[in-house]
């Protein structure tokens, strides 16, 4: 028999909430991740540790123990997923378009995790409410949608995207699809750049349009929607049976950086009754900018606009602000009956502070705290000076690429998205989209630099995403010396 006395089951919760505890390991913990900022971004880690995937699965044990490990397994293991994961604060993360966030920011995600305050009636989550009302009316401000504007938040451009078009569907289709459904009236379809992100394509489909009714609209030369292909792209769906309600525009598309024409595609819909969304995930953030906010001029005109905080906002994922110009229609889009939450949509006003009734989740956290206290502590100029030093930086890296031997540039950069090939003379298109493949899952295998590629009309280029605030010319003059090194 063992000589310890057997502890009550009601001790264990109690010594995992031991407040001493959570400070000694707190403070070790932030101890651990500011040497790892500092080591990070001084180049000192790998970007990526390559490892693959089965053999990633391997390191991470499948079992867990019945009784409690000592209270410092907690910070071993945190220890190994920091050293083993992806480092987005390396000044050579040139990938995706995710932010490397303000570790203020960090430092505000991490007290909503722990408050665990849910948004959907106001009661569970006041204070996120109240934020997220007050952004909201700030960001459609910003962005000259007038007076009438709401929206709400959501968890990513994927599902603002789907928020926002299953709004247009409800405004614009001519019967209540909500209650109805699809059978309501004709096939409907919305026009799209040929460029535009792979969700509005999903988002189409998850409404039950199906394969057609996404109608593609060709690109000009610098992948940008053309507006005068609109007209022939709604009689084609026309003749197709389809009866288009929405127009969708790309600031900017995920591919290239390219910002729709605005103005005229706001004329178009205008003219003809359509919904224009504009997919500003990436590139909304450019209103802040007074040298760059040209690139969204028409955009106070769309009827409804997506922004993504974790983009351009230096903020940890997700924070997705959904905006309307009518904000009447961001109450139509979910107008379900949960009794249990909220009182019948007969019965009640439209109440700001009840998000879940205009939003996918229900239980949603407030993930608007790390923007709102961002743009509160660190003020809007900050935000401001990021996006034109990464815009600016695109540009000379652009300029670089054409003036060095061996290398294209897809098209000049719009935004801090930058497509371009290591193309030696000589190569047939099979062999040089190849080349680029190999050069990138080198690269990446190594963790001096972390790319992407993406496939454009004459072919594959590889693609960079100039997000890093610490990200120089030196490291993309390094980046480019890299490629033709590995290459000899």
């Amino acid at each position: 028999m063992s000589s310890h006395p057997e502890r009550p089951p009601q001790d264990a919760p109690r010594a995992a909430f031991d407040p001493e505890t959570f400070r000694t390991l707190g403070h070790r913990l932030i101890d651990h991740l500011t040497e790892y900022l500092t080591r990070v971004e001084a180049r000192e880690l790998p970007v990526l540790p390559w490892t693959a995937p089965d053999e990633m699965l391997g390191r991470w044990q499948g079992e867990f123990p019945a009784e409690p490990a000592a209270p410092e397994t907690l910070i071993e293991q945190l220890g190994r997923l920091i050293d083993q994961s992806h480092h987005l604060h390396h000044p050579r993360y040139t990938g995706h378009q995710v932010s490397a966030p303000l570790p203020t920011a960090a430092l505000c995600d991490f007290v909503v995790s722990l408050l665990n305050n849910g948004t959907a009636i106001y009661e569970m989550g006041p204070v996120g409410a109240a934020m997220e009302r007050r952004l909201v009316l700030w960001m459609a401000r910003t962005l000259g949608l007038g007076d009438a504007a709401d929206g709400i938040f959501t968890s990513g451009g994927s599902a603002g995207n789907l928020t926002a078009l299953l709004a247009a569907r409800q405004a614009a289709a001519g019967f209540d699809i909500w209650s109805q459904g699809d059978h309501g009236g004709p096939p409907l379809a919305l026009l799209v750049s040929e460029q535009a992100h792979y969700s509005v394509s999903r988002a189409v489909q998850i409404m039950g349009w199906g394969q057609g009714g996404a109608v593609p609209v060709p690109v000009d030369a610098q992948y940008r929607l053309r507006p005068e292909a609109l007209p022939a792209a709604l009689a084609a769906a026309e003749r197709a049976g389809r009866r288009v309600v929405a127009v969708v525009a790309s600031a900017c598309s995920t591919a290239t950086g390219a910002f729709d024409p605005l103005e005229p595609m706001a004329d178009f819909c205008a003219a003809r009754g359509l919904w224009l969304h504009v997919d500003g995930a990436h590139g909304a953030s450019a209103i802040l900018s007074p040298r760059y906010r040209e690139l969204l001029r028409g955009i106070e005109r769309a009827d409804s606009v997506v922004w993504d905080a974790h983009k351009m906002m230096l903020v940890p994922s997700l924070v997705t602000a959904v905006l309307f110009r009518e904000g009447r229609h961001s109450y139509q889009t979910f107008a379900q009956e949960a009794s249990y939450l909220f009182a019948p949509a007969h019965e009640r006003p439209q109440e700001w502070f009840n998000l879940g009734v205009r939003t996918l989740e229900c239980t949603k956290d407030v993930m608007v705290a790390k923007l709102y206290l961002s743009l509160l502590v660190h003020g809007t100029r900050l935000f401001a000076d990021h996006i034109d030093a990464t815009f600016d930086l695109a540009r000379r890296f652009a300029r670089r690429i054409t003036e060095t031997p061996g290398f294209e540039l897809a098209t000049s950069p719009e935004a801090n998205i930058v497509c371009f090939r290591y193309a030696p003379v000589g190569l047939a298109p099979a062999e040089r989209d190849a080349l680029q493949t190999r050069i990138r899952q080198r690269l990446v295998e190594s963790g001096r630099f972390y790319l992407v590629q993406t496939r454009l009309a004459d072919g594959v280029y590889l693609r960079t995403t100039l997000i890093n605030p610490l990200t120089s010319d030196a490291d993309l003059a390094a980046l480019l010396d890299a490629i033709r090194d590995d290459v000899r």
